[in-house]
């Protein structure tokens, strides 16, 4: 008889949760208060209790990790739709349409050569301490822009190439590399800053230089340009503040939840401009905004180096040579850079470093 009416409670019971009801009545206290227990708040309806927690306020909780308390985080799903939406896009036809550009003008314009040829002669233009400093930015970059293109188009391309485990290899062993590469890419920035931001100020030449299309578009005609000209500035300054930004969302992402830096920027945004921005973000929402803008610059970055890559190789003759040995020819020097190759000339002397 005992087992008989276990059993019947046992299967009371079960009904009782998979039908939803309760066991038993609330106890009588608890239905006068309102506080019916399995409800948070019983019958009441704190309006800024569930905004809160909608908003991914985890209010006080007990919990090592804060974070751990977001129940509902409602951003997420804007964060998704614009990661896996326009950005993803706007991404892809940025990559393919600098390309296109590129092949279109090599068509037209073709290979920019030397209107003199080589003299045979050779002057310094880089020392091996610059020559580092491009090739550890350079090398790094590299890296760093083709584990970030896998984590946003990988799943996509890679993957039904080689396959989900060979994907899955290629993946946490690039997410390492993009880690600790990263350090190497800020410390090249910081080398650049050092050696040449002097020499990237703007000055009246480049005016000229830029009205006249740098000679790009025209055989038999270049500007006048010191060291560097003012494409190179301006590809230097872009470089240098873009690379700023994404490193320090990159350090928001790789230390999570330790800082805050949007909500601060959205401020001083509102105070210049007059707009509304939000600007008390919860830690989670500064994260989804970290990682869009990582991805937007990193994006960025990419495209501009693709030019980069294609003027200092292929677009331009003997332009490779300047990072390469660190000589250049001569006539390179006096048709791409004549303000720089006549003091070297001036000074008797080739001398790395020169304006």
């Amino acid at each position: 008889m005992a087992t008989w009416r276990r059993f019947l409670a046992a299967g009371l019971l079960l009904a009782a949760v998979l039908g939803g009801h309760a066991v038993a009545p609330a106890p009588a206290w608890a239905q006068e208060e309102g506080n019916v227990p399995g409800a948070p708040l019983g019958n009441q309806s704190d309006a800024e209790f569930w905004r809160a927690l909608r908003q991914g306020d985890p209010g006080s909780v007990s919990a090592p990790n804060p974070a751990g308390g977001v129940l509902i985080q409602s951003e997420g799903e804007n964060w998704r739709a614009v990661r896996n939406g326009p950005l993803s896009r706007y991404g892809v036809w940025g990559l393919i349409g600098i390309v296109a550009l590129l092949a279109l003008f090599f068509a037209l314009r073709g290979r920019i050569r030397l209107e003199h040829g080589r003299s045979g002669e050779t002057v310094t233009r880089f020392n091996a301490v610059e020559r580092f400093t491009h090739w550890l930015t350079a090398v790094c970059f590299v890296v760093l822009a083709l584990t970030g293109l896998n984590l946003l188009y990988g799943r996509y391309v890679l993957k039904p190439l080689i396959g989900p485990d060979a994907f899955a290899a290629l993946t946490i062993g690039g997410k390492y590399a993009h880690n600790y590469l990263a350090f190497g890419f800020m410390l090249g920035l910081v080398l650049m800053i050092v050696l040449w931001v002097a020499q990237n100020l703007p000055n009246r030449h480049d005016l000229v230089w830029l009205a006249k299309g740098g000679g790009m578009f025209t055989r038999g005609r270049h500007p006048p340009a010191q060291k560097f000209n003012a494409g190179q500035k301006i590809l230097f300054w872009l470089v240098i503040l873009g690379g700023i930004s994404v490193s320090l969302s990159g350090l928001m992402l790789m230390f999570p939840l330790q800082y805050e830096a949007f909500g601060p920027t959205f401020g001083w945004i509102n105070w210049a401009f007059g707009t509304e921005l939000p600007t008390t973000l919860g830690a989670i929402q500064e994260m989804q905004l970290a990682q869009l803008w990582h991805a937007i610059m990193g994006l960025f970055l990419t495209i501009l180096i693709i030019a980069h890559i294609y003027l200092g190789t292929i677009g331009m003759e003997g332009a490779f040579d300047a990072m390469g040995s660190g000589e250049v020819d001569r006539n390179w020097a006096r048709e791409h850079h004549a303000l720089w190759a006549e003091r070297l000339e001036q000074r008797g002397q080739p001398a790395a470093g020169d304006d």
